[in-house]
């Protein structure tokens, strides 16, 4: 026992003495530590536990990283493509020079029976791993009702309206675990043939500005039901193994935004209502969100897939969001007067991950974000950061990566 704390007096004190003054000092911090604890003056460090590593974003950054800027720029884009059953020459040796991150597909894509499309989609898959080690997301839009680009009824769903009509019969529970079903059911129809993304649900909500442009496509005018359909068919789509693309935040206004200006003029707290059913769906699950071409003054007076404040401020800091941002096509009269090419640079530049783009503007595209990059508009940090993020999707969803540290550029 160290006994040090009493100076000279430990010659004068028996030991019997010296362990009965330690056991009184003993008592009496305990005593004033309780009295601290009341008070909420004292604080106890506990040792946290260890933070899981996520290795897939450890990889995927590692990945990012180590591109050229060739396959780092490509990684951003959402391709169209030209042909049926196969790649025309000329499509075959744009994505071989532009190994494109994601395929957008549509009916005069997928005019063929079930084996030809799939042999089709693998040898696109194939040729992108080939030149750049990632295998591409291969999306659609598959909404339900008409927004079906395959023949033959598959992966055949009703309109998103039907639902809810059905749920003002016959109550929600049951419509919600049927949307979650049909989804599901959907997902491994068009999964067996190679999809792996769906630019879908649409989680708007019906109001008199997005009427006229949504219609059937909605799941109604119930924000709260809107919400739980949309978690529902992303859940679906989930467990068949597809990346939903929740769309289009934070909404659209007046007629369709492929021919027209889109305008939402509310205030931040009507807004923020809106926008309800995306962050629901953020809250359960949601990876991917498309930003549309939508102006909303009270926030920015540029469209949202051009606005740092609407992608970076609101959809990241404010709501929390963390997975893929992707821009609608820029070829929309709402997106306004700037060439494709330049808007997708500059939508990049402002926050969003990944960009549509039409065959006949890839080349131009992929040009003007290589320029960008030699005159700082952008940088190779700025593109990591979103091209990890495209990986980090690719890796959850189990793609497999055909690449290796040692050969990497």
């Amino acid at each position: 026992m160290d006994n040090s704390i009493f100076f000279l007096p430990k010659l004068l004190l028996s030991d019997r003495a010296k362990r009965l003054i330690l056991a009184l000092i003993s008592l009496l911090t305990l005593i004033l530590s309780a009295c601290y604890r009341e008070k909420g003056e004292i604080k106890v460090e506990i040792d946290e536990p260890a933070p899981v590593v996520d290795f897939n974003r450890l990889r995927a950054m590692e990945i990012a990283s180590s591109l050229d800027d060739r396959c780092l720029v490509s990684q951003l884009f959402i391709s169209g493509i030209e042909g049926n059953g196969s790649l025309s020459e000329k499509m075959n040796d744009l994505l071989k020079n532009i190994p494109a991150g994601g395929i957008m597909l549509f009916g005069y894509n997928l005019k063929s029976d079930s084996e030809t499309v799939r042999s089709y989609m693998t040898d696109i898959i194939t040729l992108i791993v080939d030149e750049s080690g990632i295998p591409p997301f291969i999306s659609t839009d598959h909404e339900g009702g008409r927004v079906n680009r395959f023949i033959n009824g598959i992966g055949e769903m009703p309109w998103a309206s039907s639902y809810i009509e059905t749920a003002l019969k016959e109550g929600s529970k049951p419509v919600l675990q049927k949307i979650q079903e049909d989804s599901k059911k959907a997902g491994m129809e068009i999964y067996s043939l190679g999809i792996n993304m769906n630019l879908a649900p649409i989680a708007e909500y019906l109001i008199p500005e997005n009427i006229d442009f949504l219609r059937r496509r909605s799941y109604g005018s119930d924000p709260v039901f809107t919400a739980q359909a949309s978690v529902a068919f992303i859940k679906g789509m989930k467990e068949a193994g597809i990346i939903c693309v929740v769309k289009h935040f934070p909404g659209t206004a007046g007629n369709d935004p492929h021919y027209s200006a889109s305008v939402l003029n509310m205030d931040k707290n009507h807004l923020n209502l809106l926008i309800a059913p995306f962050v629901a769906a953020i809250n359960n699950g949601a990876r991917a969100i498309m930003a549309s071409h939508t102006v909303v003054p009270a926030i920015d007076s540029k469209v949202a897939s051009l606005s740092s404040v609407v992608m970076r401020d609101w959809l990241r800091k404010e709501i929390g969001f963390e997975g893929l941002i992707i821009s609608d096509d820029f070829t929309m009269a709402a997106a306004g007067d700037l060439k494709p090419e330049e808007s997708s640079v500059l939508s990049i530049a402002a926050g969003s991950d990944m960009v549509l783009v039409w065959p006949m503007y890839l080349k131009k595209t992929y040009d003007a974000f290589i320029a960008a990059l030699e005159d700082g508009t952008l940088t190779r940090e700025r593109l990591i950061d979103s091209v990890q993020r495209v990986i980090y999707e690719k890796l959850l969803l189990g793609l497999p990566m055909n690449w290796d540290t040692e050969t990497a550029d």
